[in-house]
């Protein structure tokens, strides 16, 4: 068994209900271990939202040891146990060889010896165990580098690039999101391995992407994603190193992935209208898309300084919070305030707000089902928004007779 290489006195109250697991684990004669980020983010004092377990103990052994389990990744070895009303996932020792589309490997080989589980980690930081009661194993000097602020491969980077491409965005994500220096050797690796990373699911890389953006000092990410061309196989962002160079002087850190690709695009020079296009090459959702399409045009009315009713209607609170965030990260100038109180006496937020339906003005004979109907309840939405028409049913139906005589 590993050495221990300190012990956290005061567990985070997270680790409590998983405790047990280990102890059962251990108590059948196998090493039971808490590791990588969760182990990381205990040292650091960072809050930890997931819990991985590692033991030596096989798959087969994990559920003879508990009642409830559920096989979740088996063939890598990882059996979800359930027997403390939250799951855990707890993955067995292993080695991994053969990675020939340079993400998942080929072969998985169970072991026994948590050091050669350890070897095949990522980053130093991360290849931390802990057992339950608080003992760290730290068998590269994560714990030292912790203390350096500095992100180093675990061995030689160029093995742990070549066994997964993605781990050269997770280091530039971790620069970002720690505020940590990414070790020279580790940067000469994901310089020298770079185009690597176009064999990796766009999605993937999007999730690390997105992270970096996030963090706490992006111009950290976003300075080893410069040096190291990796940027070059992130998808439409080839021909934009200036505007990336120029990313790294904003007005750090950002709140929202809506905030992160507003923030990305508008600096990349797209707009509403072409924006789209480079969205979905990132594989995002269709309602992220129309989310940040929305948040780019209000931003460039708040640079033209043409924000009016309409433009604060058709964003709406969530596309307005966006564009302020985002404009604040810009420096563009914005009296954040203001908007925020114009949007909220805004006469309508809403087009169900409206005092008028189709029906009614249909039932008053005002106009028949067809494309004028839309039309003029369009209009009419628009005069009770700028405020040229009262929201109540007597002036909307006078408004609307007048504009039906305008249309005919």
């Amino acid at each position: 068994m590993p050495s221990e290489s300190f012990r956290v006195q005061h567990l985070p109250a997270i680790f409590e209900p998983a405790r047990p697991i280990l102890a059962t684990i251990e108590k059948a004669g196998f090493e039971a271990y808490f590791v990588g980020g969760c182990v990381r983010d205990t040292i650091l004092n960072d809050p930890i939202h997931d819990i991985d377990i590692a033991t030596s103990a096989y798959p087969a052994e994990v559920k003879q040891l508990f009642k409830r389990t559920v096989d979740t990744g088996i063939e890598h070895g990882t059996v979800m146990i359930l027997d403390h009303g939250t799951g855990y996932e707890t993955t067995t020792f292993r080695t991994e060889s053969g990675y020939q589309d340079y993400r998942r490997p080929d072969s998985v080989t169970f072991v026994r010896s948590l050091e050669e589980d350890l070897k095949r980690r990522d980053f130093t930081i991360n290849a931390l165990a802990m057992k339950e009661n608080g003992a760290v194993v730290d068998l590269f000097d994560g714990q030292g580098d912790l203390k350096r602020h500095l992100i180093r491969a675990v061995g030689d980077p160029n093995e742990r690039f070549l066994e997964d491409a993605l781990r050269m965005m997770r280091a530039v994500r971790f620069a970002s999101k720690l505020d940590f220096t990414i070790d020279p050797q580790t940067l000469a690796g994901i310089k020298d391995h770079a185009p690597l990373l176009a064999k990796i699911a766009v999605e993937r890389v999007q999730v690390e992407f997105e992270k970096l953006l996030l963090g706490q000092n992006p111009a950290r990410g976003l300075a080893g994603l410069i040096s190291t061309g990796l940027y070059q196989y992130c998808p439409g962002l080839k021909d934009h190193q200036i505007a990336l160079e120029k990313l790294e002087a904003a007005n750090w850190p950002l709140q929202s992935s809506a905030g992160a690709w507003t923030v990305l695009t508008w600096t990349l020079g797209l707009n509403s209208q072409t924006v789209g296009k480079f969205l979905k090459a990132w594989k995002l959702s269709n309602q992220m898309i129309k989310a940040v399409q929305k948040s780019l045009k209000l931003l460039a009315a708040i640079a033209g300084d043409q924000v009016d009713n309409l433009a604060l209607f058709n964003a709406g609170k969530a596309a307005l919070d966006t564009a302020l965030e985002a404009a604040k990260v810009l420096k563009i100038p914005v009296d954040a305030v203001q908007l925020q109180k114009e949007y909220q006496t805004l006469p309508i937020q809403d087009s169900h707000q409206l005092a008028i339906n189709g029906k009614m003005l249909i039932d008053d004979g005002v106009v028949k089902p067809g494309p004028t109907m839309g039309k003029l309840l369009q209009r009419l939405q628009t005069a009770v928004i700028m405020g040229t028409v009262e929201n109540n049913l007597a002036d909307l139906t006078s408004a609307a007779k007048k504009f039906t005589e305008e249309m005919e």
